[in-house]
């Protein structure tokens, strides 16, 4: 039996209607009770859930306005907020994930670990990638992380490190998250046709296979999978690739791009049910991210949000209020004048953060999209031991 109850305060808050839904669930069969109750998360993927790797690599640095709406200062996310991945967390009662590469702050590794980076790939980092943290080195990484933890947890000494490191079991009965490969997709147009961007796929599909495997050999067997959202529809992709009108959908998004997501996608679910069915003591969950984030763009305005592809922070104005040439937070000197690319008086109101990245409050929405099942293969509908403020 489980019990549900609704409370729905009618007051507008910031011309949106905040609804809090109160979950209380009095009973779950067995095989239900382990949703979203994992000791330990491991994640891995690329800027969609970053919490600082790229940033602790030395690699980039992020500026104000970054992290100003929830963190109040740059958190090494690139958003001016929360990404999906830590209101998932907070959803599990679970803390933030800190990143591997974080070596200052005491960071508290006890309940997983995050080792995505901004720009990642599937396909192995070339010299002009921006992140060398590929798909495959990620998992070198996690088996680094995992097998140095074991070491001194083991020693008698070890006792020290309890409060800071997963034991054992934490790695088998753990959930891993994964989210990437739009940085693959993306980043094929800009040397490839269509044709040849969708005939990649298969080979990039291959490679995330093999890295699934490694996570299976080293004791995974919890799979949290997002595919890619409409990649066509973030600014810097239209501002790149939709200059002619005819190249554009209905909602302004580059078509091209989506229909490679879409093929993507659609490679990535079968890979995933192969996979369960290889490996059937696994649990796989594939999440359709793209059909909640092109939801969110085709009816932004009924979920509270006024600009559903401008950039809130970047220089230009409308439509897209991106310029590639500058990134949020920067000063540059752009055709003789000095520019600065400041954020929005509301971010709140924006579904793209940067041209690249979503806001935060979009990833709020997103975020209790996934979490109502409904998007996920296989669904787990009204199981959600959690409570959470939704935005519509």
């Amino acid at each position: 039996m489980i019990w549900l109850f609704v409370f729905i305060p009618m007051a507008p808050i910031v011309n949106n209607l905040s609804i809090v839904l109160f979950i209380f669930i009095s009973f779950l069969p067995s095989s239900l009770s382990t949703i979203l109750k994992y000791p330990a998360i491991i994640n891995l993927g690329d800027s969609n859930s970053d919490t600082g790797n790229l940033i602790s690599a030395g690699i980039e640095t992020v500026n104000p306005p970054y992290g100003q709406t929830y963190f109040n200062l740059p958190s090494g996310r690139y958003c001016d907020g929360r990404l999906i991945v830590d209101f998932l967390l907070d959803a599990m009662d679970m803390p933030f994930l800190n990143p591997y590469l974080d070596s200052l702050g005491l960071p508290n590794f006890k309940k997983g670990c995050n080792f995505a980076a901004a720009g990642s790939t599937i396909l192995p980092a070339n010299p002009t990638s921006v992140s060398p943290f590929s798909f495959d080195l990620q998992i070198s990484q996690f088996i680094r992380f995992k097998t140095r933890s074991l070491e001194l947890l083991s020693k008698t000494v070890g006792r020290r490190y309890e409060k800071y490191l997963p034991p054992l079991d934490y790695y088998s009965k753990g959930l891993y998250m994964i989210d990437i490969g739009q940085n693959d997709i993306a980043g094929a147009f800009y040397s490839k046709s269509l044709d040849q961007v969708l005939a990649s796929i298969p080979s990039i599909l291959e490679t995330f296979e093999l890295g699934l495997k490694r996570l299976y050999e080293e004791g995974g067997r919890n799979f949290w999978i997002h595919n890619s959202g409409p990649l066509g529809c973030l600014a810097q992709n239209i501002a790149k690739f939709g200059t002619d009108p005819t190249k554009l959908d209905e909602f302004g998004c580059v078509s091209s791009h989506n229909q490679a997501a879409k093929l993507f996608n659609l490679q990535l679910h079968a890979l995933s049910n192969k996979f369960q069915a290889q490996f059937p003591d696994s649990n796989v969950t594939y999440v359709d991210i793209f059909s909640i984030k092109s939801n969110l763009i085709a009816n932004y305005s009924r979920f509270g949000f006024e600009n559903p592809l401008m950039a809130c922070c970047g220089v230009g104005g409308a439509p897209l209020n991106y310029d590639s040439r500058i990134t949020c937070g920067q000063t540059k000197v752009i055709d003789g004048i000095s520019v600065t690319a400041k954020a929005c008086n509301d971010s709140s109101e924006y579904i793209n953060w940067d041209g690249i990245h979503y806001t935060e409050a979009a990833n709020h929405f997103v975020s209790s999209q996934i979490l109502t099942g409904k998007y996920s293969d296989p669904p787990f509908p009204d199981q959600m031991p959690f409570f959470l403020s939704l935005k519509f």
